[in-house]
């Protein structure tokens, strides 16, 4: 059974069946919950060597109300605090998909406009994942799928690769979203998409 945290065909498999659902779902245009994410968390672990506790459950439940989490030498949010910080991203990210559905047609082409809203959205999304990193394992990946999941609501290609990670300043961006800068997420997304579109328009 491969590692959690392997580049695996196992892993690699469930993260496209979860991106086909969430392309599927695009149209819908599903309200987001904190919910939905410890779903993915649970179907990507599937079929991997992980710690049982940590599968599908957010640090400061019953069991793990004590597990830090360090990325280099940043902490994620304390265990304590966790709740509260994702009864707050699911309220934001809601309120923003709110205002960008009243204001985007299902099918329409993104002004110039709407796409900077949406590829800030994504990138706060992730960022505030990353930043808080409310699972013990698998933040990395739960933080792209928010992207992707909003890029794909607004009409855009899933363009934040899950596996391998993207180049491109993605890491460094990572680290300062630890400190609570999402920009530079933004600035890194915009250079992704471009990529993403000129490597299929080829």
């Amino acid at each position: 059974m491969p590692d959690w945290d392997a580049d695996s065909p196992e892993l690699r498999q469930s993260l496209t069946r979860i991106l086909e659902e969430i392309v599927e779902q695009a149209g819908r245009r599903e309200t987001p919950t904190v919910e939905l994410a410890r779903r993915w968390q649970r179907l990507f672990m599937q079929g991997l060597k992980a710690e049982p506790r940590y599968v599908g459950a957010f640090r400061g439940q019953p069991g793990l109300e004590r597990t830090g989490v360090k990325i280099g030498r940043f902490r994620g949010s304390p265990a304590a605090t966790v709740a509260d910080e994702l009864q707050q991203f699911e309220k934001i990210i809601r309120s923003a998909v709110a205002e960008l559905d009243r204001n985007i047609t299902v099918g329409r082409k993104l002004t110039s406009d709407q796409l900077d809203a949406v590829l800030d959205l994504c990138a706060w999304a992730h960022a505030e994942w990353v930043r808080i990193h409310p699972f013990a394992n698998g933040n990395g990946r739960t933080a792209g799928l928010w992207a992707n999941f909003i890029a794909v609501r607004y009409g855009l290609p899933p363009f934040v690769r899950l596996r391998p990670r993207p180049d491109g300043g993605y890491a460094e961006a990572g680290m300062k979203a630890m400190q609570g800068d999402w920009e530079a997420t933004a600035i890194v997304f915009r250079r992704l998409l471009a990529h993403f579109l000129e490597e299929f328009s080829e």
